[in-house]
């Protein structure tokens, strides 16, 4: 995917981010190469044009997608393993995928095992991150107040919170 400059995007650490420039640059005696330059919560980084996929630059979920994420959080969550070890490899390989789905199906399980069964500091953590995340790109999205999206989310995750 080739983004514009002004295109929102959300960068793998930074979150949603904007697409503030597109240029030629050469970093550290390097051949030049075209770069994105990326601009999130006054930090700015440049990412590869070719790399962005390796990298995990992505489009930020388009506002008539949302409602398939909502009904997500109407499905029964999957179990996830006890073995703690094992369920954070499954969670990590999961958010690998670096999809909006994949963040979305990780907080609705995560939070639905929270529920269910003490998490560990890992897991909490991990739980953390991902609302974090999930509601900044959903305000987003969605155009609201990151305080609307939070709340909108916990309404959804109330669902998930059912046995």
């Amino acid at each position: 995917m080739q983004f514009q400059i002004n295109d929102q995007v959300i960068h793998p650490v930074h979150g949603v981010a904007r697409i503030a420039g597109i240029r030629n640059e050469e970093f550290f005696g390097g051949k030049p190469r075209l770069y994105y330059q990326v601009v999130a919560n006054n930090t700015t980084v440049w990412i590869p044009v070719d790399a962005q996929q390796a990298i995990g630059l992505r489009g930020l979920t388009a506002k008539r997608d949302l409602p398939r994420y909502r009904r997500l959080f109407k499905v029964p969550p999957t179990p996830l393993n006890n073995d703690h070890g094992k369920r954070h490899l499954e969670l990590s390989n999961r958010l690998k995928q670096r999809s909006f789905q994949a963040v979305c199906l990780v907080l609705r399980d995560l939070t639905a095992r929270s529920m269910n069964k003490p998490l560990t500091g890992a897991d909490t953590a991990l739980l953390q991150k991902v609302r974090e995340d999930f509601e900044q790109e959903w305000a987003a999205a969605s155009g609201k107040s990151i305080d609307a999206a939070r709340a909108e989310v916990e309404t959804m995750l109330q669902h998930a919170r059912k046995p």
